[in-house]
């Protein structure tokens, strides 16, 4: 059915509604006449009960029938550049980003719908079906702050601009999906989780548990034996220098066994790689210090302004009202006793026996212990400092400090 403006005029539908007024017709016979609904009705009464003389009926659009052209064609650049990234078998980019190019639009002052974007893009021929995936419950499976962190790790190229290869690292919080850490590092390496673990404790406090993969940087895992070698270790029974630290700080560690079980954290690594990659693409970045600066501001965007579609909540702010409520299992940052150091929490590790010289060998360097008995073994923590090349090394004997030095970084030829 026609609407209402296209079937009669002001003056019809006024002398309806004045006989409707005066009892001599019926509210269902009148919404009948005019083929509208309650909700309708009511709001046509009332506007004309306001204002009589000036009721009509006639539409009148909001916004403008057509985009100007020089909106078409800040919107057919945007869908051809994006087009050239989709292209780039470079880049961890598999399809379009409508919602990501309307936010561009709207940094510039545009405001085009998400169906008009579309509609363009597919007249361009730059519209990529979604595959219909199963259909995943998507739950929040811890009641506080703190009770689970998702850690994980993701290497690509995250700029066509770039000559290598950087690791993303995060951490997100199960209970409010915050991202409580998020950075690149040159080489994703043991001391790069490490240090993530550090500024994420020091920050918020000491978790519940960590959910990680089976990374060799977080488990060591021992393949099946076979007729030419039976293994001397089996999965679980050497613990990496990462687990290390987290069971010195009381911290359980679970383990995914598949890319699908990490799925709370899976989502946010699709949803930033996509933007910081079209986002340097776009605006021709390079440097790792340019490409963080974009991180950050994604992970603002994430954090602070965007509605979670499990949560329903932005993430700080369901954070923050969790911290309020008393809803979080972090505690307080202390050091382990008989250690007094933070540096002797967040270190590497390393077992030496001393010898009869009462001297211990550390990658080539040799170390005095005339404090320590022949024979003993030693506890030794290390703190690479890549900023001024050098090594920090503490030993401990009989849950003592018996030694301190600093030695260079590059004469240890191991991967940290």
């Amino acid at each position: 059915m026609k609407q209402v403006h296209n079937r009669l005029s002001d003056a019809d539908v006024k002398a309806l509604l004045q006989a409707y007024r005066r009892g001599a017709i019926s509210r269902i016979d009148l919404q009948s006449a005019l083929g509208i609904e309650k909700t309708r009705f009511f709001a046509l009464l009332s506007q004309y009960r306001s204002d009589p003389d000036s009721f009509s009926v006639a539409y009148s659009r909001r916004s403008h029938s057509r985009l100007s052209p020089q909106i078409e064609a800040e919107i057919v650049d945007l869908i051809m550049r994006d087009k050239s990234l989709v292209d780039d078998p470079r880049l961890p980019i598999s399809g379009y980003n409508y919602s990501a190019l309307r936010d561009r639009l709207v940094d510039r002052g545009l405001q085009v719908s998400l169906n008009t974007i579309i509609s363009r893009a597919k007249a361009l021929d730059c519209y990529i079906p979604q595959v219909k995936r199963k259909v995943h419950d998507r739950q929040v499976q811890t009641d506080a702050i703190g009770a689970l962190i998702q850690h994980d790790s993701s290497l690509h190229l995250w700029s066509p601009f770039a000559d290598d290869k950087w690791a993303l690292i995060t951490s997100i919080d199960d209970y409010s999906r915050v991202l409580l850490f998020a950075d690149f590092v040159l080489r994703e390496t043991t001391w790069a989780h490490i240090q993530a673990a550090q500024r994420l404790i020091t920050t918020y406090g000491v978790p519940l548990r960590y959910y990680v993969d089976s990374l060799r940087v977080f488990r060591f895992v021992q393949g099946r034996d076979s007729f030419w070698r039976k293994h001397v270790l089996e999965t679980d029974e050497a613990e990496p220098q990462w687990r290390k630290m987290m069971t010195l700080l009381g911290v359980d560690v679970t383990h995914a066994l598949s890319p699908q079980a990490k799925g709370k954290i899976e989502r946010p690594y699709r949803w930033m790689q996509d933007r910081v990659v079209r986002t340097c693409a776009l605006e021709k970045l390079s440097t790792l210090d340019q490409v963080r600066q974009v991180l950050r501001q994604e992970v603002d965007r994430y954090n602070n302004r965007q509605v979670h579609s499990t949560t329903g909540e932005i993430p700080r702010v369901r954070f923050q009202k969790a911290t309020d409520q008393g809803l979080t299992l972090f505690r307080s940052l202390s050091v382990p006793p008989p250690y007094a150091s933070l540096a002797d929490v967040f270190c590497l590790r390393e077992t030496r026996t001393v010898s009869p010289y009462r001297r211990v060998s550390l990658h080539k360097h040799t170390i005095a212990l005339p404090n320590v008995p022949p024979h003993e073994e030693v506890d030794i923590h290390m703190t690479p400092d890549e900023t001024t090349n050098s090594m920090a090394v503490r030993i401990w004997w009989n849950v003592k400090l018996v030694h301190t030095t600093t030695l260079p970084l590059n004469t240890f030829r191991v991967h940290f």
